[in-house]
């Protein structure tokens, strides 16, 4: 069944409540490479319930609503669907537990033509559920890959960051371990994709791929080694967007460009000499 434009639009996903607790934030920064050095005290804060600070990329995945596409009626291929953008803006610092709420919406779906695929953008607002207070927002885009030419508007889309021309100013190469997208799936996105070789190859994959948001975080944990000194308080904002996947295992790359407050970034795969992310952009305190 194709996409019906009117009724994906006003699609209502579920408001998320979630029960936040310290376990899931060590686990979400385990899942995307934090602790490797036991003896560095700037990463254990992250994965020690002792001195527990929660990785402020542990935003994405806030009262994560599921592959909400895959409920019957959206029209949306589950298979053949990709992580095409992902963004988020901290409003408060993020809690290491308690109880979370999260609505998302979608913003515009647009069609690319056929065989060019479909996008759906959708924001999530992660409220705390005592106060009623924002604590962040997150923006995302998901690129599905079979389902264009179903008649439906090609635009507006969101202005892409451009990245500079010059030489990079910073440079950060994080491995990610071979079974990262099988921890990282613990923290709430269960696709098969990442996980079942038969269905990655039914998606066109030699293998499992990383998350999206996975190769997300680890670009954050770059910003936030290089541009922050571990100050979770200072990586106030990020955005990009991706252009090839990442197999775990593989070691990432962030370059980046300080300009101010705001640093551009892209993160690649260098033994594959291919960009991963890219277009970022990010707001440091």
């Amino acid at each position: 069944m194709p996409i019906d434009y009117e009724k994906l639009i006003g699609f209502k996903i579920p408001e998320v409540e979630q029960q936040l607790t310290k376990r899931d934030t060590m686990l979400y920064a385990l899942g995307v490479g934090l602790g490797a050095d036991p003896m560095d005290e700037n990463q254990l804060r992250f994965v020690y319930e002792e001195t527990l600070v929660a990785l402020p990329t542990m935003a994405i995945i806030l009262a994560y609503p599921g592959p909400w596409y895959a409920q019957s009626g959206t029209g949306i291929t589950r298979s053949h669907v990709v992580h095409g953008e992902q963004g988020f803006t901290i409003h408060k610092p993020l809690p290491v537990e308690g109880a979370i709420v999260g609505q998302t919406r979608i913003e515009s779906v647009l069609d690319k033509g056929k065989d060019k695929g479909a996008l759906v953008l959708t924001r999530t607002t992660v409220r705390e559920k005592s106060s009623g207070e924002t604590v962040c927002t997150l923006t995302s885009t998901s690129f599905c890959r079979a389902d264009g030419g179903f008649g439906g508007p090609s635009g507006p889309t969101r202005p892409v960051h451009a990245i500079p021309e010059r030489t990079p100013d910073l440079t950060c190469d994080l491995p990610t371990l071979p079974q990262a997208a099988l921890i990282y799936r613990l923290s709430g996105d269960y696709n098969p994709l990442h996980a079942d070789p038969v269905y990655a190859a039914k998606a066109g994959f030699k293998r499992p791929i990383l998350h999206g948001r996975g190769t997300f975080s680890v670009a954050g944990h770059a910003l936030l080694r290089t541009c922050c000194g571990y100050d979770a308080a200072k990586l106030k904002s990020m955005e990009g967007r991706f252009s090839s996947p990442v197999y775990p295992g593989e070691v990432i790359r962030t370059e980046m460009w300080v300009d101010g407050k705001v640093v551009t970034f892209r993160s690649t795969v260098p033994d594959r000499k291919v960009t991963v992310l890219n277009n970022g952009r990010a707001e440091i305190a």
